[in-house]
């Protein structure tokens, strides 16, 4: 009998205010997986400097990319695909989370730095200040042709994105 095949998890990724968090509840939603905010995993010290306008260095990113990591692994060893929100601005950020036990594949929302202004306005209670907006698409690598994953123009609807995404991973 052949192996059952990997769990997969789903990494909406992108900049702060971008639409991660819609689009990932509607990909779980329409996968029936469960989801995960990556914010969830960002220790107290992490949130205090970022609510402080302070950006994020590598070193306080890699401990939150493991917990990732780990709770990916975590999912998969019980069998469970997953669909989780996280920056992943990096690649070797990205590379961090494809060393979990699951075939850990990309879907890169990808917008103007206009478009996520607008959507940063019209949000509360988030702990990333929109001042940290530049330092967010400075530190961007793209994803890589190479990277399983696709990229999305996270100016269409939620919905047309998360059509687009499911299509082109092979998903739909």
């Amino acid at each position: 009998m052949p192996d059952p095949a990997p769990a997969t998890a789903l990494v909406v990724m992108g900049v702060s205010g971008i639409g991660k968090t819609t689009v990932a509840a509607m990909l779980a939603d329409r996968l029936g997986w469960p989801m995960a905010e990556a914010d969830e995993f960002h220790p107290a010290a992490n949130i205090e400097k970022m609510t402080s306008g302070v950006p994020l260095t590598d070193a306080d990113r890699v401990p939150w990319l493991a917990a990732i990591r780990n709770w990916i692994s975590t999912r998969a060893a019980a069998g469970d695909s997953t669909v989780l929100t996280c920056s992943a601005l990096k690649r070797f950020y990205r590379d961090l989370l494809r060393e979990a036990d699951a075939r850990v594949r990309f879907v890169h929302l990808d917008g103007t730095q206009e478009v996520v202004r607008e959507r940063l306005a019209g949000r509360s209670g988030h702990f990333m200040p929109p001042s940290l907006l530049r330092s967010q698409f400075a530190d961007l690598e793209p994803l890589g042709r190479d990277e399983d994953g696709v990229v999305v123009d996270a100016a269409a609807s939620p919905e047309a994105v998360v059509d687009s995404a499911l299509t082109r991973l092979g998903l739909a």
